[in-house]
C-alpha cells in the first residue's frame, strides 16, 4: 500500500496515477484512490480536524480490505494530521508513506485547480496550507520534493520502495 500525502498540488495525484501504470503494466491488480474522486462520491464529508481523520481513517480501512484481497492500493490524499496516518499505518500490512514535500511556494504556483487563490480570497474555508495546517510525517518511507524531479524520476523512486513486487 502506497500511501502518497503532501499540501494541495504537490504532486500526489499525477504520480499515484503514474506509479499505478506501471504496476497495473507489470500485471499487477491496483486500485489507485484519490482525496478528489472519493470526496465526489462522499461530499458531505467536512474538512475541520475530525472529519478529516475520520475521512482518512475510512479510506484507510477500504484500503487494509483491498491490500488483504491481494490489490496494491495507490492512495493520494492531503491526509494533512499524523495521528489519522498512523492509524492507516496500524490497519495495513504493508504501508509505504511517501511525503511530499514540496515547498508551499511551489505548490500555490502551480495550483491546477486555482484552489490556493479561492483559499486566499475567503471563497473556501479549511484549506490545507492556508487556513488549515498540514503535519509534516514523522517517519515516511520516502520523502519526495516534486520540484526537484521529473515525473518519471519521482515515480521510479516510488516504486523502487517495492522491490519484492
Amino acid at each position: 500500500m502506497l500511501w502518497l500525502t503532501g499540501l494541495p498540488a504537490s504532486g500526489k495525484s499525477t504520480l499515484a496515477q503514474e506509479v499505478g501504470k506501471v504496476l497495473e503494466a507489470q500485471g499487477h491488480a491496483v486500485e489507485y484512490l484519490d482525496g478528489d474522486q472519493i470526496r465526489s462520491v462522499f461530499p458531505q464529508t467536512g474538512f475541520d480536524r475530525a472529519a478529516r481523520n475520520e475521512h482518512i481513517r475510512r479510506m484507510g480501512f477500504l484500503a487494509s480490505r483491498l491490500e488483504k484481497n491481494g490489490v496494491v492500493v495507490v492512495a493520494s490524499f492531503i491526509s494533512p494530521y499524523q495521528e489519522a496516518r498512523d492509524d492507516v499505518r496500524h490497519m495495513c500490512r504493508h504501508f509505504y508513506e511517501i511525503y511530499l514535500n514540496t515547498p508551499l511556494e511551489i505548490c500555490r504556483s502551480r495550483d491546477p485547480k486555482g484552489l490556493y487563490r479561492k483559499a486566499l480570497e475567503g471563497k473556501i474555508a479549511d484549506f490545507t496550507g492556508v487556513q488549515s495546517p498540514y503535519e509534516a510525517p514523522q517517519h515516511p518511507e520516502l520523502v519526495l520534493d516534486t520540484s526537484k524531479f521529473s515525473i518519471p524520476e519521482a515515480r521510479d523512486q516510488i516504486l523502487g520502495l517495492l522491490p519484492d513486487l
